[in-house]
């Protein structure tokens, strides 16, 4: 086993989001959910060549719009204005939907409430009274993309771990997160272990005792 990939401070969201899309490989199909994730649109690179697609119905989205770029008719999922990449293409909701269900997008980062070890997302309701339940896409893009990816902070508010042994909140799908971003570290998540992938500003033994579930060094090579 070797140590975690270590930077002396926490992640900025920024850096997070570059962190996200150096990882995208090249040539992918990708959607970006609603929060953080919107950002990593860009810090994509054109070398890359990903393909963005978002579900309320294109596909070859570019980076967010500014000033004269912004067109009130061009918007994301998470209704923020973007550009489009040439070639970009329009299309019914019903189709957009059938793309994330079928199986045709190599890769979605969501935003999550919680991650369990078993890698089960909750993203669309805490079950609090007064909470607004907002599961969007977010179901669909889960269990339909090849691989779920999650950015979120690490902690609640109130200094809880979102990454659990076990979902509290409604599930948004079962065993279908493979890699969680956060700003205090990286994790893999395969065949029921969490690894460690990068730490940043806080040690290794710190964190496993912020997190309520067994963590491992990344293997080595």
């Amino acid at each position: 086993m070797s140590q975690p990939i270590s930077t002396a401070q926490p992640l900025s969201r920024n850096e997070m989001a570059a962190m996200v899309a150096a990882d995208i490989p090249t040539g992918a199909y990708v959607n970006l959910g609603i929060g953080q994730p919107t950002n990593v649109s860009n810090y994509l690179a054109a070398e890359q060549r990903v393909t963005l697609h978002t579900e309320n119905g294109m596909l070859g989205m570019g980076p967010e719009a500014h000033g004269e770029q912004i067109d009130p008719d061009l918007i994301n999922a998470g209704k923020i204005p973007v550009t489009e990449l040439p070639g970009a293409s329009y299309f019914h909701h019903a189709d957009s939907f059938a793309m994330m269900r079928g199986g045709h997008l190599d890769v979605c980062v969501l935003g999550a409430f919680q991650v369990s070890a078993e890698g089960d997302l909750a993203n669309w309701h805490t079950g609090a009274p007064e909470a607004i339940p907002a599961v969007g896409g977010a179901m669909d893009l889960a269990i339909g993309a090849k691989e779920t990816w999650v950015m979120m902070s690490l902690c609640t508010k109130e200094g809880a771990s979102k990454l659990v042994r076990a979902l509290s909140y409604p599930v948004t799908g079962l065993r279908c997160v493979s890699r969680v971003y956060t700003e205090r570290a990286v994790f893999e998540i395969a065949a029921g272990q969490v690894r460690v992938r990068s730490v940043h500003g806080i040690e290794l033994a710190d964190l496993r005792e912020l997190v309520p579930v067994p963590l491992h060094a990344q293997a080595s090579g």
